[in-house]
């Protein structure tokens, strides 16, 4: 049983019957005062908050007809579920950002099973993403679609980790680049090289892919010198995107990020996955499903709903009681801010909500939901 302590010396104190409603009165073994406990029901009704969130139902769905939920769950909108620090090592962890505003970015860092890290900021840069991996064990492999930055901040913060870049981003992105309906031969022959990508399955495959694109550079090399006069005047390559897709795949084989997964595969006999299917359609489908239940959230409060979503499948999520205890609200972050002198933000120079939102900032931000994020 857990016990008691006296709300006014502090000592143990024991049952000493009850009162005629039925409540548990407890006397202080040192001063003798009595006392009972005053009853919070705020765990229970904190209950009520993620099971909606998660649900598809409306407000209106709930008791009351939605007044009592929004009476008893209006509070919890305060609170920002921060994510843990993970130590414990994992062999491949899938990264990417979801966007839910212009200027606002959520990085979100898993495994197979569960959400590891996420963190705010206005864009996808290099240090936005070294707050995220900063508190995340280093892994064996990072699975990304390319997100902007990312690779500086691995080399700085994992560099012992091998990225695999998504396959099947890099066949969006060439993609993006023929069309599904290429005019040309080249773009015709660039296009299903690309498609042939998701089939390869052995690293002598990826070598005979590699010396095909290869082949298709020589062919088409004369072809793709062709220029042509814009309206401007200016000389410009006549095939400029077909151009740009060539650099792209070109960058990814020098780099040796394209065929990661066979690689790792060959050295330590493991499946390693090519793609982030599992963070796109495990993590950032659920979600968007989630903020599409609940149309009509401001900027503050689809942020605050990413974060419960990511806490609450995270590896060893707090109980609700506990959470009311640890985790910061918008009270504590404005107390926090406002403490620090008008100096010392000069010198650190902090912008509110800058390109980028270290953890400890968010706690200095002094958040506020009328700033122009969409």
């Amino acid at each position: 049983m857990k016990e008691v302590k006296c709300r006014y010396c502090g000592f143990t104190c024991y049952k000493y019957g009850k009162t005629r409603a039925g409540t548990q009165r407890w006397k202080c073994r040192e001063c003798g005062n009595v006392f009972t406990l005053p009853i919070n029901r705020d765990a229970k009704d904190l209950s009520m908050f993620p099971d909606w969130l998660f649900s598809k139902d409306t407000q209106k769905d709930m008791t009351g007809e939605g007044r009592n939920f929004r009476r008893k769950t209006a509070k919890f909108w305060d609170i920002w579920a921060m994510p843990p620090k993970i130590e414990e090592l994992r062999k491949t962890v899938y990264v990417d950002g979801i966007y839910l505003a212009r200027k606002a970015c959520i990085l979100i860092c898993c495994d197979e099973h569960h959400v590891l890290g996420w963190y705010l900021c206005r864009y996808e840069r290099a240090f936005a993403w070294e707050a995220l991996m900063s508190r995340i064990a280093e892994p064996r492999i990072v699975v990304s679609d390319g997100g902007p930055g990312f690779q500086k901040a691995l080399k700085k913060v994992w560099p012992n980790a091998r990225l695999q870049r998504c396959i099947f981003h890099v066949f969006c992105q060439v993609r993006r680049y023929t069309t599904t309906r290429p005019k040309t031969l080249a773009g015709a022959q660039l296009y299903m090289l690309a498609r042939d990508l998701l089939e390869i399955k052995t690293l002598k495959k990826a070598e005979k892919w590699v010396s095909r694109f290869e082949s298709w550079t020589m062919k088409h090399k004369e072809f793709l010198k062709e220029m042509t006069m814009d309206d401007r005047g200016v000389m410009r390559h006549t095939h400029e995107r077909l151009i740009k897709a060539k650099t792209s795949l070109i960058s990814l084989i020098k780099s040796g990020n394209l065929f990661t997964y066979l690689k790792e595969a060959d050295e330590f006999p493991s499946p390693y996955p090519a793609t982030n299917n599992l963070i796109e359609g495990g993590v950032n489908a659920q979600l968007r499903a989630m903020l599409r239940n609940h149309r009509g959230l401001f900027v503050e409060r689809r942020i605050k709903a990413v974060f419960w979503w990511c806490y609450m499948h995270s590896p060893k999520p707090l109980s609700l009681s506990e959470i009311l205890k640890v985790m910061p609200t918008d009270k504590s972050i404005s107390t926090i801010y406002n403490s620090i002198s008008s100096q010392q933000r000069l010198a650190d120079s902090i912008p509110a909500w800058g390109d980028a939102i270290m953890w400890d900032e968010l706690h200095n931000s002094g958040f506020n939901p009328s700033h122009d994020w969409d």
